[in-house]
């Protein structure tokens, strides 16, 4: 039993962190599928434009959810990088699901309302599968990141050129320069993820 509570202790925040994730995107994935079937099924607007509406709108909910509860804790870059960022992810989630439903549709030739909820079920689980690796690569950064420049929403080039200074003149051996603090993102990141308590 203590191996168990071991085991626990040592993924607890993982564990929270994914019931947080999954909690969203159940509410999220009722959002997409209520939206699209109100489309589709109700008003006659095709699959993929239902299944887009539906997901623009359970994106908007997600990411503040996302932002203020599962990943309260990460680095906070900036909200236009962070925004732009989750919604060109959600947009290649959205294909992944529009690609499921297509191929149910025109491969297989299953139409009607029990086959575009099914190809819906399954492209959705595929695609959360590639947000949540992806948020937490891209959206939000772990802590200790470097800082992102807000106009391009990459890392910050003067940062990186300080840490560079820092790492030549170490090498040199000159020993009256300080090294220069150094906010890069720890190159055990994934295994910290794992054993932070």
């Amino acid at each position: 039993m203590s191996f168990v509570a071991s085991l626990y202790r040592r993924f607890a925040h993982i564990v929270h962190e994914l019931a947080k994730f999954g909690s969203i995107g159940a509410i999220a994935f009722v959002i997409t599928t209520g939206v699209g079937n109100l489309l589709h099924v109700g008003f006659g607007v095709g699959e993929l434009t239902s299944t887009g509406v539906g997901t623009v709108i359970a994106a908007t909910f997600a990411y503040v959810a996302n932002r203020y509860w599962t990943f309260r804790h990460r680095e906070q870059s900036g909200l236009g990088r962070e925004y732009v960022t989750f919604f060109v992810l959600n947009g290649v989630g959205l294909l992944i699901t529009w690609l499921i439903q297509g191929f149910t549709k025109f491969a297989l030739d299953q139409r009607g309302w029990i086959a575009y909820n099914a190809s819906l079920v399954i492209g959705t689980g595929v695609a959360t599968l590639f947000r949540y690796w992806a948020y937490k690569k891209w959206v939000f950064l772990p802590e200790g990141a470097p800082p992102v420049t807000p106009a391009t929403g990459l890392p910050d080039a003067s940062a990186s050129h300080d840490e560079d200074a820092s790492a030549s003149a170490s090498a040199s051996g000159d020993e009256n320069v300080p090294p220069m603090e150094s906010s890069s993102r720890p190159q055990t990141e994934g295994l910290a993820e794992f054993t932070r308590r």
